[in-house]
C-alpha cells in the first residue's frame, strides 16, 4: 500500500473517531439542555402567593428538581469519579430538601 493511501486510511479513521466523540457529547449536552429547559418551564409555571415563605419554597422546589435531573445526567455520562460523587451528594441533599419544603407547604396549607 502506498504511503499516501495509508495516510488517507489513517485520516479517515481518525476523523471517524472524532465524529463518535462529538456524537457522545451531543447526547449528554442534549440531556443537560432538556433538564434545564424543563426546570425553567416548571419554575416559570410556579405560582406566586404574595407570601415570601411560601413563594421561596414554591420556586425552589422546581429549581432543586431541575438540579436533581441535571445531576442524574452527570451520573450517566460523567467519567470523573469526583464529578459522580458530587452529583450523588447533590441528589441526596436536594431530594431531602425538596421533601422538607413539600412537607412545610402541606403543614402550612399549601
Amino acid at each position: 500500500m502506498k504511503t499516501a493511501t495509508k495516510l488517507a486510511v489513517v485520516l479517515v479513521l481518525v476523523l471517524a473517531s472524532y465524529g463518535n466523540v462529538a456524537l457522545a457529547q451531543d447526547v449528554d449536552t442534549q440531556a443537560f439542555k432538556a433538564a434545564d429547559m424543563e426546570m425553567m418551564k416548571n419554575m416559570d409555571s410556579a405560582p406566586y402567593s404574595g407570601n415570601a415563605d411560601v413563594d421561596f419554597r414554591l420556586h425552589m422546589i422546581p429549581h432543586h428538581e431541575g438540579a436533581i435531573a441535571m445531576t442524574k445526567v452527570a451520573l450517566k455520562y460523567a467519567k470523573d469519579v469526583d464529578t459522580k460523587r458530587l452529583a450523588q451528594n447533590i441528589i441526596d441533599s436536594q431530594e431531602k430538601q425538596v421533601a422538607d419544603m413539600q412537607t412545610w407547604l402541606r403543614k402550612h396549607g399549601h
